[in-house]
């Protein structure tokens, strides 16, 4: 999907003036959206991502409820006014068959991360949605600590096994443990269970959670506990207790650290969660732009999908949201340092030749939080009360399917598709 392309950029701004990307001359384009929904971001879409386009562009943003509702009657009807849409994966593949191919869209000189291209088929032969932008998680650590690397580890490449011995090495030579997980009362912790520890040694989320090769992740996630620091059950937000030094090493979510490179950017770098037998899994949160097979002018609205792709337009949309690009885009030095490092760290993870994406559930209603809770009481129950793996892994799992039959939930990825409920073997 690599081929030349014609950009200018304002040397006022930074941003795009025009791309190459010649659109008709017909009505405003109604991008429709539930994505940048806050005030600020809408304007900022609006003044400043979307301003470079070669054509009249309607940005309209509205909460999850009233955005279906009007995507789901002209989607029923095979025709309307929306051009483009930007929604999350999630939403996205709820009408997969909705969407035109984009898999002939000429993006011009653009490399786009491949395991979000593999999301975009949604299951088909066809591109169904480009893969827009990003938010994620990934690891922290103060430059001190890359001392006690181990001998030809490379930090942007780690396996758990190499991680679970620098940080014993860590805490050997320093004399307490320096890992810091977001385990409090609102940390993040069952995202990383969910999209990182399971699917890089099951290759699984849902499916294959009771199996031998999670129970291996848990193991090593226990191994790992020794070397963290037990003030992590209060942790919610890593970047404090990293700017405080209490820990060296952290794993959250980008938000959730962005303060910690801000305040002091040289003293931390951002790099890729490690990657187990499998796999590095990872969860991004990926919002995508997608077709209409009923848009009113498909000619324009693919216009202003390429146009979104450009690097200087998803440098712009992380600007103006906070997302980050899901392309192998430059980043300016001007970026604050949270925006440079951690965009740098995704970029890195994402584009690896061993990513694999775990998506953020789908299908799951209101049980959602009954779903997270069943990754939480396992990690209670095997780490911080030590009991059984492989008998706290059979009772959850019954726990875990009772939840998806409920909500009659389909898999989703990394786990295969499936004919009505997801299977938790």
């Amino acid at each position: 999907m690599k081929t030349s392309a014609r950009y200018l950029i304002s040397t006022a701004l930074g941003l795009p003036l025009a791309l190459g990307v010649v659109a008709s001359a017909n009505a405003q384009i109604l991008f429709w959206s539930n994505q940048a929904a806050p005030i600020e971001e809408t304007q900022a879409m609006r003044e400043q991502v979307l301003a470079g386009f070669d054509g009249e562009v309607d940005f309209q943003t509205q909460d999850t409820g009233p955005f279906l509702t009007r995507l789901d009657a002209e989607l029923e009807a095979g025709s309307g006014s929306i051009g483009v849409v930007g929604a999350l994966h999630g939403e996205l593949a709820s009408y997969t068959d909705n969407w035109t191919d984009l898999s002939d869209l000429d993006l011009g000189d653009v490399s786009v991360s491949p395991a979000f291209l593999e999301l975009a088929h949604l299951g088909t032969d066809e591109l169904k949605y480009l893969p827009w932008m990003q938010a994620n998680y990934v690891m922290a650590a103060s430059t001190q600590a890359l001392d006690y690397l181990p001998e030809g580890a490379d930090i942007d490449a780690l396996t758990y096994d190499q991680f679970v011995d620098w940080m014993e090495v860590l805490a050997t030579e320093t004399g307490s443990p320096k890992f810091g997980f977001p385990a409090g009362p609102q940390g993040l912790k069952h995202r990383f269970f969910q999209g990182f520890l399971i699917p890089s040694y099951a290759g699984s989320t849902v499916t294959r959670f009771g199996s031998d090769e999670a129970a291996q992740g848990w193991e090593m996630f226990r191994e790992l506990w020794q070397y963290t620091n037990p003030a992590s059950t209060n942790y919610s937000f890593m970047q404090e207790p990293l700017l405080a030094g209490d820990v060296w090493v952290a794993f959250d979510h980008v938000a959730r650290l962005g303060e910690a490179f801000n305040q002091r950017p040289d003293d931390f770098v951002a790099f890729p969660a490690p990657s187990g037998p499998v796999g590095r899994g990872f969860m991004p949160v990926l919002a995508g732009i997608a077709i209409p097979a009923g848009s009113p002018d498909i000619e324009q609205a693919r216009a202003l999908a390429t146009y979104m792709m450009q690097p200087e337009t998803q440098v712009a949309t992380l600007l103006a949201t906070n997302f980050f690009p899901t392309t192998d885009a430059a980043l300016p030095t001007d970026l604050p340092p949270s925006a440079q490092a951690l965009g740098a760290a995704i970029t890195t993870m994402t584009s690896s030749e061993d990513a694999l994406p775990a998506l953020l559930p789908v299908g799951l209603g209101d049980l959602g939080g009954q779903f997270n809770q069943v990754y939480v009481d396992t990690f209670e129950r095997i780490i911080l009360a030590n009991q059984d793996i492989a008998q706290v892994l059979e009772e959850q799992s019954n726990a875990l399917r009772d939840i998806i039959d409920q909500a009659g939930a389909p898999c989703w990825e990394p786990d295969e598709p499936s004919e009505g409920p997801c299977p938790v073997d």
